[in-house]
């Protein structure tokens, strides 16, 4: 085993779903660990979380609040709130600088850091967002009730969003000027039963409703859009983690394990997959905090 020549054992940067479910499991095997989080779940904006089980319905907020309490009810762990502006190896740990200049070092890293989600320039999207504009049918979709559903297409990919959706409602597909389906695309659509709009949205109002430049309104039960991301932190990038380019933006590269392409770093949660949900970021986190532990006993 590793000599403990550093504060932590471990030290988590992100304090959301994955980041404590990692450190959850080296809770549970005693070791010492530090959650840094900087208080900026990616789901805030929605009132309530589908999905996980056990807690389907329940309040994002709700759900991670009890998470926190129940991790914090072992001796083992310490939670600061505080962004993390720096990490780097030092000698055998890594060493961790907050915004407010305090440092602590940890044998070990992972990251679970999120991604931030970079809303279409179209005025009415973010003040909706997580309440009538999504991103995730498995998440929100169901709660639309077989309604009228509108894809706001940001590229080729949201396509993709158009031909899975019918199972959740009425879908029209709105390109927006982003893209434009071939021959095969729009005879694949119009078989899912897919309506396609290609008259430039103005603007989003009321519930969900689409206003066209024409000056036609098309009321939507719900929209969907695929946003691009990008990391919430450049950790990753001062580390010289491996990144990978998804369809929606880069997330970190880690193999089955969670591990980095750094030794000693983990990932875990949206920052370490191209797709996201609480289900997701939970399971990850927990493979990341047995990575974590399984290399403090065999380094």
């Amino acid at each position: 085993m590793k000599t403990r020549k550093a504060d932590f054992d471990v030290i988590i940067v992100g304090g959301s779903y994955a980041g404590m479910a990692a450190a959850l499991q080296l809770a549970r095997a005693r070791r010492r660990v530090l959650v840094l989080d900087a208080g900026q779940r990616r789901n805030r904006f929605a009132a309530t979380s589908h999905g996980f089980l056990t807690q389907d319905g329940e309040s994002p907020a709700a759900i991670a609040e009890r998470a926190r309490e129940q991790l914090l009810a072992y001796p083992t762990v310490q939670w600061r709130t505080a962004t993390v502006r720096e990490a780097r190896k030092q000698d055998t740990h890594f060493l961790v600088t907050t915004d407010d200049q305090a440092t602590a070092s940890g044998h070990l890293l992972v990251l679970a850091l999120g991604v931030v989600d970079e809303m279409p320039p179209l005025p009415g999207v973010t003040e909706r967002w997580g309440k009538s504009v999504f991103h995730c049918p498995y998440c929100h979709g169901y709660e639309l009730n077989q309604g009228r559903i509108g894809v706001l297409a940001t590229g080729a990919h949201s396509l993709h969003h158009a031909q899975m959706l019918p199972d959740w409602g009425s879908v029209t597909l709105f390109t927006n000027g982003t893209f434009e389906p071939d021959d095969a695309q729009r005879a694949d659509l119009q078989t899912r039963g897919v309506a396609i709009e290609t008259t430039p949205v103005a603007r989003i109002i009321e519930t969900a409703t689409v206003a066209l430049v024409d000056g036609r309104h098309l009321p939507q039960d719900g929209l969907f859009t695929a946003c691009r991301t990008r990391p919430a932190s450049p950790l990753a990038e001062q580390l010289g983690c491996a990144m990978e380019e998804g369809p929606l933006g880069p997330f970190i590269q880690v193999d089955a394990l969670k591990t980095t392409s750094v030794p000693g770093v983990f990932a875990c949660g949206d920052i370490a997959r191209g797709a996201g949900s609480v289900a997701l970021s939970v399971g990850d986190g927990t493979q990341a905090g047995v990575s974590a532990h399984r290399t403090l006993l065999f380094p």
